[in-house]
């Protein structure tokens, strides 16, 4: 069949890749790739890969492209899902005969919900891991043969079938930085944190831990960490790094690149041959030798996420961290130059204003190069949106988790904690951390010894402003 993979078109700044901690507007405008859309699109011979956000594309330019496709797969997401569906029903009133699904956590999760509210605009969704369902469907199989599937059957009744097997050999895959060559545009491509133009991939799937907030182990991803050879990952990078010498920093965006550390270090010392510049996800918790190979081979960054400075909250959320370790690990990357972006979350459970108060001046005292701060979001499928609806901390009229402009609003509250105390104090967060002469005097260094930095923090600046005046609106 001929088939189109496509992030719809959504609200303006709209970042749902699967790279994404949550679909919504970022503080400074930003853009995932969308990898595991074209994990699949790599798999499918001679398919499309359309990512309608980072391209500024509008339903009006993608919808031509449904009279000439048999078969459109759309990544969805919680917040995404109604704008979704109404991208999906105009493809359908443009050709009635192509074959429509979604892919993603949200239909992962809520298979039978999702099709009865897209009835008449979608035939499919796909659970768990979905590259090899999706295949099965492009090379023409029958719906009722394919595992790891929900559809409507001819008599319009909702079918489960079994599910598909998790897929444990992953040097399977095929790489997907040539459907990024193909189908996208890399400059479009970036991130606060990351040089620019980067390059992202994954080298594996499933993170080991089981934190209660996180939507991709619970969903699609699993707990196990199951990983590409170093041979396939280094091939895939050497290939990339000829199809796009443009690329100046390659990011691994597994869940959690350092928890196999033997793995991490063998990678590293293939990179440092090749003189790559590299960054990954880490959770605060790696030893310093393993930092020191890293480093020496050319590791620039680790994202990390640290949620919060109170230990009883990490406790809460099954972080499995202790907050003296991550000011260990913080100190040892402060003393081998690597930069850190820190995350953190708050409105956990657990949260107060004296826990709020003391993540902040947590995050001032281990002083992370940037940090990004989220509220707690509870998805369907995780354990967070379990216990938030069953201790009444989510109610009804405030379950969204974005508003009408894709700004995140804080959906949790407690008996002694509103949504709006939590919503407020993320601008005290980022006032407090960048508004500090230290940090001020950071970023002027850092324009003035570079010309390609003054005008992107400048921009980032005007973002970030704007960003806070949308919150405000929100609130």
């Amino acid at each position: 069949m001929k088939t189109l993979f496509m992030q719809p078109p959504s609200f303006d700044g709209f970042d749902g890749g699967a790279g994404s901690r949550y679909q919504a507007r970022r503080e400074i405008r930003s853009f995932w790739y969308p990898t595991w859309l074209a994990q699949v699109a790599a798999l499918v011979p001679g398919s499309k890969l359309i990512d309608a956000p980072p391209a500024g594309l509008q339903l009006e330019d993608v919808l031509p492209e449904a009279k000439t496709h048999d078969l459109l797969i759309m990544h969805t997401s919680t917040p995404s899902f109604p704008s979704d569906i109404r991208v999906a029903r105009a493809f359908k009133e443009q050709n009635p005969k192509i074959m429509i699904g979604l892919v993603g956590a949200k239909v992962a999760v809520q298979p039978e919900e999702s099709l009865k509210a897209a009835v008449g605009a979608i035939d499919f969704v796909a659970r768990n891991e979905f590259d090899f369902t999706i295949k099965e469907i492009a090379e023409g199989r029958p719906l009722a043969e394919v595992d790891g599937i929900s559809y409507f059957d001819a008599s319009g009744a909702i079918v489960h079938n079994k599910d598909r097997a998790i897929l444990e050999d992953m040097d399977q895959l095929p790489f997907v930085s040539p459907v990024y060559r193909d189908n996208l545009r890399i400059e479009d491509y970036f991130i606060g944190y990351l040089k620019h133009p980067y390059l992202s991939i994954y080298t594996g799937r499933g993170c080991r831990s089981h934190c209660t907030f996180c939507l991709w182990p619970q969903t699609v991803g699993g707990h196990r960490y199951r990983t590409r050879s170093v041979e396939h990952v280094v091939e895939e990078i050497r290939q990339a790094r000829k199809d796009f010498p443009q690329v100046r920093e390659f990011f691994f965006d597994d869940d959690t690149f350092t928890d196999d550390t033997e793995r991490a270090e063998a990678i590293a010392r293939e990179l440092g041959k090749m003189g790559i510049v590299w960054s990954c996800n880490a959770k605060p918790n790696v030893p310093r030798k393993t930092l020191e190979v890293l480093k020496a081979n050319g590791l620039r960054l680790l994202l990390v996420g640290y949620e919060s400075g109170n230990q009883k909250i990490l406790n809460n959320v099954r972080k499995g961290l202790k907050v003296e370790d991550a000011r260990r690990f913080t100190k040892d990357c402060h003393e081998l130059g690597l930069a850190i972006h820190g995350t953190f979350i708050l409105g956990l459970p657990g949260e107060t204003r004296e826990t709020i108060r003391e993540t902040i001046e947590y995050a001032k005292e281990i002083n992370p190069h940037t940090i990004q701060v989220s509220l707690a979001a509870p998805y369907p499928g995780t354990l967070l949106h379990r216990q938030a609806t069953e201790n009444g901390w989510l109610d009804v009229q405030n379950a969204e988790l974005l508003d009408e402009h894709g700004v995140q609003i804080a959906p949790l509250h407690y008996p002694h904690l509103s949504h709006k105390e939590i919503h407020d104090s993320l601008e005290t967060f980022y006032r407090e951390f960048y508004f500090r002469p230290s940090k001020i005097g950071a970023i002027v260094k850092e324009m003035i010894t570079s010309p390609e930095m003054m005008v992107r923090r400048l921009r980032e600046g005007v973002e970030f402003f704007g960003f806070l005046r949308e919150r405000r609106k929100a609130g």
